[in-house]
């Protein structure tokens, strides 16, 4: 996503303003893989936190796809949860495919019923800061708001803290990867980018993101665009008919992505 795409979601829930330690923040920066914004920081008062409807997964086992045996392939979604993101879901449980969502805090506090899905049917839950901030042009107490302000919420829904971050717009160095490390984070990155935030065509997107599809590939997708969901159904046929397992970036890479490492995928 870039300048301008990101739905405007206000930070507004008590649960925003105590998990983003510190409080709110002036000017955040929004958008994706380039690009800026300035946000105002939020004025109205906090109103009741949305409770999920099922208890958090704390000893939840995610099933695990041996990237070993198969040609695995992860795509991963940015910027949600949002309004396209459950019928994101119904089409990869009818194809069993796993995929990675890069969530962003001030929507994961919004729809947490989602973030409990994603989990509860195989997929994986990463970091995607609070606001979609430029983690590299921040400062450190900046970085550690973002970070930690949705990791803290994501626990919050789950019952555990996630293990995956992106940096939004794939920007960062050595003081964000430091911070990551620190938090048990590894940093993932991306080797296809659809630019589905740009060209909202399915066809476009399906067929950059087939283009990419080969083994040891992450492709960047995000769960807000419509056209991207669109896309979805030719890229699930077009995995399978080359023998392409979807899997999680974290079984793409093993099974043991290290905390601070930055990966890019093949």
């Amino acid at each position: 996503m870039r300048l301008g795409e990101k739905p405007g979601t206000v930070v507004g829930l008590a649960a925003a303003a105590l998990l983003f330690v510190g409080g709110s923040v002036p000017g955040s920066v929004s958008g994706s893989s380039t690009g800026t914004r300035t946000v105002p920081p939020p004025t109205a008062a906090p109103t009741p936190t949305p409770t999920p409807s099922a208890p958090p997964l704390k000893d939840f086992q995610r099933p695990v796809t041996d990237c070993a045996k198969h040609k695995c392939v992860a795509l991963t979604f940015d910027d949600g949860p949002g309004d396209h993101t459950a019928r994101l879901l119904d089409m990869l449980a009818a194809a069993d495919a796993k995929v990675t969502f890069f969530v962003v805090g001030e929507q994961a506090v919004h729809y947490p019923d989602l973030i409990l899905r994603e989990v509860e049917e195989g997929h994986e839950v990463g970091n995607h800061t609070w606001h979609h901030t430029q983690l590299d042009r921040s400062s450190i107490a900046r970085i550690h708001k973002e970070i930690d302000g949705t990791s803290k919420a994501i626990e919050r829904i789950l019952g555990f803290k996630p293990t995956l971050m992106r940096p939004p717009y794939g920007a960062t160095d050595a003081r964000v990867a430091k911070i990551a490390k620190s938090r048990g984070l590894a940093e993932i990155i991306w080797s296809v980018d659809t630019d589905d935030w740009r060209d909202r065509n399915s066809s476009i997107v399906a067929r950059r993101a087939i283009r990419g599809l080969r083994p040891g590939a992450i492709i960047l997708l995000h769960d807000i665009h419509p056209t991207t969901v669109d896309a979805v159904p030719a890229i699930l046929k077009a995995a399978k008919k080359r023998g392409l397992t979807l899997a999680t970036v974290t079984d793409l890479l093993g099974g043991n992505p290290k905390p601070g490492k930055k990966y890019m995928g093949e």
